[in-house]
């Protein structure tokens, strides 16, 4: 039988994300990480499963490389104890780890995700959950990126990518859900 709650998957939030900012890289969702902190508060509360993900950089200007302070996640969303860890060194959560495993394992059908960042390692995490058959949902408004220059020289701002994104995984990959439905959720689940 199907575990009763949800998993949530919290991808990649870590202090290199602030570096950028602080380096001048613009980001969208400002509040994206008091949403995920919502989230972990909800999903401890229920008692339903959590796990962290967390991106070691492999090469040598990675600002995610263990030895580096970028590595570190940042204090709100800290794991506790007994809340599981898994270091990915590609974009998905999935590819070199045992997250598939140890998912299928509790019988865990559906999935929470939120983290960073919407277009790079949220994508590509939710994008491989939905084809693995996972009941998938990714949290809008827990989840941000950064304004990018494209291959022809033009800026795309945070916000169209992130929209863009979620427009591309809706329906196809996962349903995009906000943190006050997945909270929702919950609280019905428990009652």
């Amino acid at each position: 039988m199907p575990h009763l709650f949800p998993a949530l998957i919290v991808v990649d939030v870590q202090r290199a994300f602030d570096e950028w900012e602080a380096a001048g890289k613009r980001r969208n969702n400002p509040d994206a990480v008091a949403r995920i902190v919502d989230l972990l508060a909800a999903f401890r509360a229920s008692g339903a499963p959590i796990f962290h993900i967390r991106h070691e950089g492999t090469k040598p200007n990675s600002t995610f490389r263990p030895e580096c302070p970028g590595y570190a996640v940042k204090d709100e969303a800290r794991e506790r104890p007994g809340e599981p860890v898994i270091v990915k060194h590609v974009n998905s959560a999935f590819i070199g780890t045992d997250l598939e495993t140890r998912l299928r394992a509790s019988d865990i059908a559906t999935l929470v995700i939120c983290g960073a960042t919407t277009n790079h390692c949220v994508e590509t995490t939710t994008r491989m959950a939905g084809n693995l058959g996972f009941d998938t949902r990714l949290v809008r408004d827990a989840t941000w990126t950064f304004d990018r220059t494209g291959p022809d020289g033009d800026t795309h701002s945070a916000e169209d990518i992130h929209a863009m994104t979620l427009s591309n995984l809706n329906g196809e990959f996962a349903r995009i859900v906000t943190t006050s439905e997945v909270i929702a959720s919950l609280t019905a689940m428990r009652q």
